[in-house]
C-alpha cells in the first residue's frame, strides 16, 4: 500500500527541471512558514534573552549565598552571646 501510494505521489510530480526547482522552492517557503508559525507557538526565548536571564541568575545566587553565610555568621555571634551570659 505505501509503494503504491508513493509511486501515485512521484507519477503526480512534475519532470522538468525547471517545475522540480519550482516545486522545491514552493516547499521550502511553505516549511519554513510552518516551522516558525509551530515555534511561535512553543513560546520559546531567544538565546539573548536566555543569556540574560542565566546573568541575573548567577548574581542573585551570589547574593543569596552572601545573605547565607551573613546569617550562617549572625547565628554563631548570637550563640555566643547566649553562651557568655
Amino acid at each position: 500500500m505505501i509503494d503504491q501510494l508513493a509511486k501515485e505521489i512521484f507519477a503526480k510530480l512534475p519532470q522538468s527541471p525547471e517545475a522540480l526547482s519550482e516545486l522545491k522552492q514552493d516547499g521550502e517557503a511553505k516549511v519554513r512558514t510552518l516551522l516558525e508559525s509551530s515555534l511561535r507557538k512553543l513560546n520559546l526565548v531567544s538565546r539573548e534573552e536566555f543569556d540574560a536571564q542565566q546573568a541575573v541568575l548567577e548574581r542573585t545566587r551570589e547574593k543569596v549565598d552572601a545573605l547565607e553565610q551573613q546569617l550562617a555568621q549572625l547565628e554563631q555571634a548570637l550563640q555566643n552571646s547566649q553562651k557568655q551570659s
